[in-house]
């Protein structure tokens, strides 16, 4: 009775790169996982917090690299809970953004799979905030978008249009290769001198950022060489960070203590 399997499929939120921005909660459910099946978005360092016996299995998607179907990791993660017992589903930023995680607990389910789901700090907000742009600021910027630059079907989302005439601060994600259209669509609103932020791996060690405005963002990624995996920040609040940045090197130059 003792090697009765019991199945389970935990939804672990990576977070947006940096290793130690995975939540404890998070890293106590890798400690306890049979079987892990991570993104190409989760950094590997975090497959450390599992078992060295636990089975780790990539089924990342990378541009023009599709090795595992949606339908085919689903169904991996069916197969391995239902054989192994318990599944920790390991997903960049959060499961719950742009990540298909209810997608997947929902067909996990459906073979009446116990299911969790650990959220993860999504690398919309934690990114921005890396390079010290605050997504909302009294008297800038009141609200945020984080919108997908890519649909389903490949097209760019039509809520991009939609958030180009408000004011409020425009995060886009997979958005890199719909730049050229990204950037007419606020052209289109009379927003060429909109700051912009693209950061490229954030949080990581290999972070590289550009900044610029609408009218000059696409020669900034040309000549800092940006690509995907990238978000993109649009707004006056990438404006904001060159004095929040100030502060920080005043704050260090006089040491100040909040313990003092």
């Amino acid at each position: 009775m003792d090697n009765i399997v019991k199945p389970k499929v935990t939804l672990v939120g990576a977070g947006p790169g940096d290793p130690d921005l995975l939540t404890i909660k998070g890293a106590k459910a890798l400690a306890k996982a049979n079987v892990v099946l991570y993104d190409a978005l989760a950094n590997e360092e975090i497959l450390a917090y599992a078992p060295k016996k636990s089975i780790k299995i990539f089924v990342g998607k990378r541009k023009g690299c599709h090795e595992y179907s949606q339908d085919k990791i689903n169904q991996l993660i069916v197969d391995n809970a239902l054989t192994y017992g318990n599944v920790v589903r390991l997903k960049g930023g959060d499961p719950f953004i742009f990540g298909r995680g209810s997608e997947e607990i929902e067909y996990i389910q459906s073979f009446g799979i116990p299911t969790e789901v650990i959220p993860g700090i999504s690398s919309s907000i934690a990114v921005p905030a890396n390079q010290g742009i605050s997504l909302t600021k009294r008297g800038v910027s009141e609200s945020f978008w984080v919108i997908t630059g890519t649909t389903s079907d490949h097209q760019l989302s039509k809520d991009v249009a939609l958030a180009a005439k408000s004011t409020a601060t425009v995060v886009i994600l997979m958005g890199m290769s719909k730049l050229e259209q990204i950037v007419s669509l606020f052209q289109n609103e009379s927003k060429g001198e909109t700051p912009v932020a693209i950061i490229q791996n954030g949080t990581m060690s290999n972070e590289k950022v550009g900044f610029g405005t609408i009218d000059t963002i696409s020669k900034v990624v040309q000549e800092n060489n940006l690509s995907s995996p990238a978000i993109i920040v649009i707004g006056e609040v990438v404006k904001e960070r060159n004095k929040l940045k100030g502060f920080y090197k005043e704050f260090i130059s006089n040491k100040v203590c909040a313990r003092e």
